[in-house]
């Protein structure tokens, strides 16, 4: 746990720069006024790096050029002995090189007298500081960063062979010491497909909604299926129909408790029952003990208000007697053409001594064009808008644009439509947002609505996985599922980075 907090912190990037180099071609933005100027006699019995003289004056310091700087003062005292000089003229510093030592930019802009800037420039943390220490952040808890392959970035080529090669892997037999999994909150089995595709053998899959289970059901026929409220699953029950014999022995507890509530597509309502239904989760993972445990959540659960029940859903995990990490990672670089950023938590069970940790990013993202390349002929009939008024916002929304923009062309006003966009063949789709009506995403040519076909392709479905119900029905479960192939990434992560670790525990 230690070195994961040492990770936080920024290794060093440079050798320390000198005052010289960095003053180079610097012109004076403020030069200071007269009552900065310092008596000359101090200045001369001065040696370049010296602060003060005789035990007075210490606070001033004539600057060694052929070093860093030292800290900037921030104020002034009687006599204005207060701050840096010169290193070969008899003068303070003026703003532009103050500015310059700060590692601010010439063409930021500071405002009031050179006491007002000075104070400003000698009160904040010096600009490139906070740069490395967030990126080094950003890199180590969101992963933001895109992957590189020899200094290049992984494209994915043919991104329907990836997919039917992936459905393979699904269909290949388990291997005698595979990783066992069970799925709470399944959904159709997005989830459940991407760790079938990493190789798991999954024992039981919990979820409440019937056409999910019908769907479930359908493409993962051998996968025992609890059909209920998650509140109602004992223990007990749980690993009696997961065939195990005791706490402790399952690898992974996959989970994606209800997000509506966080999510920042909805009305984010704190007080939505279904940001509770990760204590049930918690329940479970109590009781049964796995290795592991993969929870997925939205990105809008760390803003706002919401914090407040992150920060619950932390405190739980880790009581639980597990070492988690939590991070934002994009779908959009593990070969899936969406961007769909989602918060991941991974536990380890503390007794296994091993560090959570997140997969790195697999590929460039892969776009629309990409996505649907080589779709098969499909019915488009009942995809054209149904009313006059919607057909003419969609004819003014270009590709890459939301509905608003095509609204306020058309009628000059703003904020209506938003959850109407347009895709744009060389980015990745937006994100698929499961509710009906306005809620859509629009062919980046043709003005219609997508098909279910193409609703597979940019969720990373392989064609050959099938929805059953009305078009509203698939969406809906596409739009709640975990997109297969982003599920696949971390549980090949979690297989051979973590359990892997953990084999002879």
């Amino acid at each position: 746990m230690l070195k994961q907090i040492d990770d936080l912190f920024p290794k060093a990037e440079s050798r320390p720069i000198a005052a010289r180099k960095a003053l180079k071609g610097c012109a004076s933005v403020l030069d200071a006024p007269k009552w900065r100027q310092f008596n000359l006699d101090l200045w001369n019995q001065q040696k370049p790096g010296q602060n003060g003289v005789d035990g007075k004056y210490f606070n001033h310091v004539r600057m060694d050029f052929n070093k860093p700087s030292p800290t900037i003062p921030k104020s002034a005292v009687f006599g204005g002995f207060v701050g840096l000089s010169h290193c070969t003229v008899p003068r303070s510093l003026n703003l532009g090189e103050l500015m310059r030592l700060g590692s601010y930019p010439d063409k930021f802009v500071f405002i009031g007298s050179y006491e007002a800037r000075l104070n400003r420039i000698g009160n904040s943390v010096p600009p490139l500081f906070m740069r490395s220490i967030a990126r080094q952040i950003r890199s180590v808890m969101f992963d933001r960063e895109q992957p590189k392959v020899n200094g290049k970035l992984k494209q994915v080529d043919d991104y329907p062979a990836l997919l039917d090669a992936c459905w393979q892997e699904h269909l290949a037999p388990r291997a005698a010491n595979a990783p066992t999994v069970i799925s709470t909150f399944a959904g159709a089995g997005g989830s459940s497909l991407g760790y079938s595709m990493a190789g798991y053998r999954e024992l039981l899959a919990v979820e409440w909604d019937d056409n999910a289970v019908e769907t479930f059901q359908l493409n993962f026929p051998g996968v025992p299926v609890y059909h209920g409220d998650i509140a109602k699953l004992s223990v007990d029950e749980c690993m009696e129909l997961a065939g195990l014999t005791g706490p402790g022995e399952l690898d992974v507890l996959d989970g994606s408790p209800p997000c509506q509530g966080f999510s920042t597509a909805g009305k984010r309502d704190f007080g939505d029952d279904r940001n509770q239904l990760f204590r049930e989760y918690v329940r479970l993972l109590r009781g049964l003990r796995p290795k592991v445990f993969v929870m997925e959540n939205v990105s809008g659960m760390v803003k706002g208000i919401m914090k407040l029940i992150f920060a619950d859903i932390m405190r739980e995990l880790k009581a639980s007697d597990y070492i988690v990490s939590a991070r934002l990672l994009n779908a959009m670089y593990f070969n899936v053409p969406q961007s769909r950023e989602r918060m991941i938590f991974i536990g380890v069970r503390d007794d296994l001594g091993i560090a959570p940790s997140h997969p790195k990013a697999e590929s460039r993202a892969v776009t629309v064009r990409d996505a649907f390349c080589n779709l098969a002929e499909f019915d488009k009939s009942n995809l054209f808008w149904k009313g006059e008024k919607g057909l003419e916002i969609i004819k003014n929304i270009r590709p890459g644009e939301d509905g608003s923009s095509g609204f306020k062309r058309l009628t000059g006003k703003e904020n209506r439509w938003f959850n109407l966009r347009r895709l744009d063949y060389d980015l990745p789709s937006w994100i698929i947002i499961k509710g009906s009506g306005a809620s859509s995403l629009i062919h980046p040519e043709e003005d219609r609505i997508l098909s279910v076909v193409e609703y597979k392709r940019i969720a990373s479905f392989p064609d050959k996985f099938s929805f059953i119900g009305s078009g509203q029905d698939c969406k809906a479960r596409i739009g709640n599922s975990v997109p297969p192939l982003f599920m696949r990434s971390i549980a090949r992560h979690v297989s051979t980075e973590i359990l892997g670790n953990g084999r002879s525990q």
